[in-house]
């Protein structure tokens, strides 16, 4: 089996419809994040069916999947990647690792990111040294920074809470909605495990981060603390 007939059997359940859809909800248009993007319209679970048929594809052949066009089958090779991952042994987790790395270009919308980095980066660094996060945080490129902040949901998982918070400082002030979004998601699931310490993040910083990246942190707080967060930052 080779990535020609795999992505063959892949086409085989394109949607134009679906597709024309996806292109306007992944923000494809012209000066928009995911500019020139191109879709078949597959569905995921669709996409996560074929993983588990495929799932022994040679490494080599899911690399050449990830560098397709289509949206859908950059994502089915990168769930195929995260299940190599969580499957293999040490060094097929390190090879999964070094490819997705090499890779990062292909892994440019945010279900790209949020379904694979915390499964990929963050699990390999987890117990490894955390230098590639920051330096990911400081990337000009958007979807290197939300990598960065989204792979620490694997570390936050297991209530190792010290790199996302740091992260979380670096982005406060950058500019993009999309890691906004991110960081305030990855302060409240803090919270779901610590509550006391997204507090006291959110005590000391609340007043300069957006308001989209407050109101993500503190969905889940009770309706009058929500407003009381709200009204500080106004």
């Amino acid at each position: 089996m080779t990535h020609l007939d795999i992505q063959h059997r892949l086409r085989e359940n394109a949607d134009p419809e679906k597709a024309e859809h996806a292109q306007r909800f992944f923000k494809t248009g012209k000066g928009e994040y995911g500019e020139g993007d191109r879709f078949l319209g597959i569905r995921v679970p669709v996409l996560r069916r074929y993983v588990r048929e495929f799932q022994h594809l040679a490494l080599e052949e899911t690399a050449e999947i990830l560098q397709s066009p289509y949206h859908e089958e950059r994502l089915f090779a990168l769930l195929l990647l995260v299940r190599k991952y969580q499957k293999g042994d040490r060094a097929q987790q390190e090879a999964v690792f070094r490819l997705y790395l090499k890779n990062l270009q292909q892994i440019n919308n945010w279900d790209l990111v949020d379904s694979s980095a915390p499964s990929i980066v963050g699990a390999w660094l987890e117990e490894r040294d955390k230098t590639l996060l920051y330096q990911l945080a400081e990337s000009p490129n958007l979807w290197e920074r939300r990598i960065a902040i989204i792979s620490t949901f694997h570390l936050i998982r297991n209530n190792k809470f010290d790199d996302a918070l740091a992260i979380a400082r670096l982005l406060i002030a950058d500019r993009q909605d999309l890691i906004h979004k991110a960081v305030g998601w990855m302060l409240r699931e803090i919270g779901k495990r610590n509550i006391a310490i997204e507090k006291a993040f959110l005590d000391r910083h609340a007043l300069t981060m957006p308001r989209t990246m407050l109101r993500y942190a503190i969905e889940r707080f009770e309706e009058d603390e929500r407003k009381r967060y709200l009204e500080r930052k106004q």
